[in-house]
């Protein structure tokens, strides 16, 4: 965890024990509250979140920290709301800032890119805008506290391995999953592959405001893109409607996004 391994330079040691948080917060939508993960676990289990689970069985960064600095113990606050999108993440870093954390994940825009449909996704100065909102927040009211901001995953990638999976197409059409890129999911007429292009583009846009506003602030650390290159596989996805991280998924997230 290159963000929390290294020790800090005396100047910016703020407290922190051997470069390690004693407490961290991490804020986005339902993938960071780990939303059914698995057959017998529906709905939020934020117990295996890949960035403040304390189920071992992911290897969170929570768990990892904690490896190493007891005094994180108990101090990790899941301030993520499923169905969140940019525009909620300013509420989320004032809930952080209240809590005084030393450490903040931030892994949002899934929501912003999955809409009803390809019209209804967030434009990219909007996005761009509400989320230097949100760092702002958090580092004027947290200034001593390390950023961690993850790449949006590549919700394209998830219809390339799953498309000719009957079972995942299904939960997609009843239950209108990411309806903007996963409409008409087994269509290669034109038009379908074409508004694919164009939301994977919007995904590929918002990490690029992602990237580029978290380059603004020295305590925060962009993922290099980690968590959208990933090539993921079906074992990763969650087999209660074929769009959120499986257990394994949030193991793999949590191990690339560190």
């Amino acid at each position: 965890m290159a963000a929390l391994l290294v020790p800090p330079s005396p100047e910016d040691a703020s407290g922190l024990t051997d470069g390690y948080p004693d407490s961290m917060a991490s804020t986005g939508d339902s993938i960071t509250r780990a939303m059914n993960p698995d057959p017998y676990l529906v709905g939020d289990q934020p117990e295996y979140s890949w960035s403040t689970g304390d189920n071992s069985t992911v290897e969170s960064h929570y768990c990892r920290i904690l490896q190493e600095n007891s005094g994180i113990d108990g101090n990790n606050f899941n301030d993520a709301v499923s169905g969140a999108k940019m525009t909620d993440l300013n509420g989320q870093a004032t809930t952080a800032v209240s809590q005084g954390v030393e450490y903040v994940t931030i892994l949002m825009g899934a929501n912003d890119v999955c809409t009803m449909s390809e019209a209804a996704m967030t434009d990219v100065p909007t996005f761009r805008s509400q989320f230097q909102q949100a760092m702002e927040t958090l580092t004027s009211g947290l200034p001593d506290a390390r950023i961690f901001v993850a790449s949006i995953p590549d919700v394209y990638h998830l219809w390339f391995i799953l498309n000719g999976n009957p079972t995942a197409v299904t939960r997609w059409n009843i239950f209108f999953i990411c309806h903007s890129l996963l409409e008409n999911p087994t269509s290669m007429a034109q038009a379908d592959v074409e508004r694919r292009d164009r939301v994977r583009q919007r995904n590929i846009d918002f990490n690029t405001q992602l990237d580029e506003v978290c380059g603004l602030y020295s305590n925060c650390l962009f993922d290099n893109w980690a968590g959208f290159n990933t090539q993921f596989e079906a074992i990763h996805v969650s087999t209660v409607d074929y769009f959120h991280p499986s257990i394994e998924g949030q193991t793999l997230k949590g191990r690339i996004q560190a």
